[in-house]
């Protein structure tokens, strides 16, 4: 005999609830495992963090905003990584870095003005025949005809530093940054009856994507570097094992050099640094031969 229904809904017949992993779970595993477990999460998140830092940096130095140049090395001995790639420099010309293949390291060095440490520079130069790019303002022109003639004679190249050495990157009008740059190509050609080459490298390292196509535009090539230390301060120079401990270890294939020529340390080290690369296997190259073959 079929019983009457009684009562409401039919439930569904009880099972035991499941519980997915979680913080219990988390809390069952021994200490030991639990702070292994937690800095692996915390390595990770702050590797997406730093990588998504490189990249919003990056668009920024591309997309117009002011960009400084600076570098980070993660490994000693091995090219550097810069605040735009070596790709997107490619696209307006410019560059920091030559052929991290080859055991080649191109020399630059830059001077808003005359320190007395030129002529040992280049009497250093001369010696390891190593040639080297000059990026010099107008003041520095202007005030050394001699040395600037001498960089040229001794088979150096000046670049362009600028007529008076402003932030750049403040300069959004073509028609004064052009002035920026040709001012100075009238100061040098004056002085040493040649064009300039077109290598131009900005002042401090501030730059944006409006400057590097304005100068891509007016033919040049911009050159940043790849290893440089802080040795601008007159008053406050590193001591001979300070530069020397910076720009040993870090040197790497086709490594483009910034050193200032106003720093007395550089003049009083450079024989002995550039004796230590060649022993250390590199050669010097011409860096406006290879950015300009043709001639």
């Amino acid at each position: 005999m079929k019983l009457p229904f009684i009562g409401g809904a039919q439930t569904a017949p009880h099972r035991p609830k499941k519980t997915e992993p979680g913080l219990s779970h988390f809390r069952e595993l021994p200490s030991r495992r639990r702070r292994a477990v937690a800095l692996v999460c915390l390595t990770t998140c702050l590797c997406g963090i730093l990588a998504a830092a490189v990249i919003q940096r990056r668009a920024a130095a591309v997309s117009g905003g002011t960009e400084n140049w600076g570098l980070s090395f993660p490994k000693e001995g091995e090219p550097p990584v810069g605040p735009v790639s070596a790709e997107q420099l490619a696209e307006y010309d410019g560059l920091y870095l030559a052929d991290p293949a080859k055991p080649v390291l191109y020399l630059t060095f830059d001077a808003g003005f005359e320190n007395g440490n030129t002529a040992a520079i280049l009497d250093a130069l001369k010696a390891h025949k190593a040639p080297a790019v000059f990026f010099l303002v107008g003041n520095y022109i202007a005030t050394q005809p001699d040395l600037v003639r001498r960089m040229v004679a001794e088979g150096h190249t000046v670049g362009n530093h600028t007529n008076t050495h402003p932030d750049m990157s403040r300069i959004l009008d073509r028609a004064a940054f052009e002035k920026e740059l040709k001012g100075l190509e009238a100061i040098y050609e004056e002085t040493t009856g040649a064009p300039m080459k077109k290598l131009y490298r900005p002042p401090q390292g501030k730059y944006n994507r409006s400057n590097l196509k304005m100068a891509q535009d007016m033919g040049y090539k911009t050159v940043f570097w790849s290893l440089a230390y802080v040795d601008w301060y007159t008053d406050n120079q590193p001591t001979r094992q300070q530069a020397l401990e910076k720009l040993l270890p870090r040197i790497h294939n086709g490594a483009i050099l910034l050193l200032h020529a106003t720093s007395s340390t550089n003049a009083a080290i450079l024989d002995e640094l550039l004796t230590s690369y060649e022993e250390m296997g590199y050669s010097f190259g011409d860096l406006a031969a290879l950015l300009f073959p043709e001639g």
